[in-house]
């Protein structure tokens, strides 16, 4: 716990310092993830996920991870469809599974019937790839959430 707290406090830091980088940054890819249904556990949740990470010109990748939230976090939605788009430094080479790792931040989300949430988060593996710091997703319930998250992509 401790260390989500650590970690989602480094994003904060890590979002700012982000938009110097920002120049040398390209982008590589599509990451489309869908979230299990779930329910909020007041003060936070973890819900399963199935990802497909696409680049033009190859072929899908597939990924499976988890998203965690520590914060406000009420209510329960079916399955949630995010995507992200994929960012590396513009002299990273890439490889199979280099988004393996973990990436923190916020999330806010309300939902009644049909409902939007937004997820910024910094981070993942050694090889120099981030998530885009926002994603939009949409999905379906009865929820209320504003949180720390982490994502782990496996």
């Amino acid at each position: 716990m401790k260390k989500f707290i650590a970690a989602a406090l480094a994003a904060v830091m890590l979002i700012s310092a982000g938009a110097a980088q920002a120049a040398s940054r390209v982008q590589v890819g599509v990451l489309s993830c869908t979230v299990e249904p779930g329910i909020g556990l007041i003060i936070g949740s973890s819900k399963d996920m199935t990802c497909s990470f696409k680049r033009d010109g190859h072929r899908a990748e597939r990924y499976r991870g988890n998203i965690s939230k520590l914060g406000i976090d009420i209510g329960v939605t079916g399955a949630t469809q995010i995507v992200w788009l994929v960012f590396s430094a513009s002299d990273t080479k890439y490889g199979p599974g280099s988004l393996k790792g973990t990436y923190v931040g916020g999330s806010a989300e309300a939902t009644f019937g049909v409902g939007l949430g937004g997820n910024w988060l910094v981070g993942g593996s050694r090889r120099g790839f981030a998530l885009q710091p926002w994603s939009i997703q949409g999905q379906v319930g009865l929820n209320y959430s504003v949180a720390f998250s982490g994502l782990r992509l496996y």
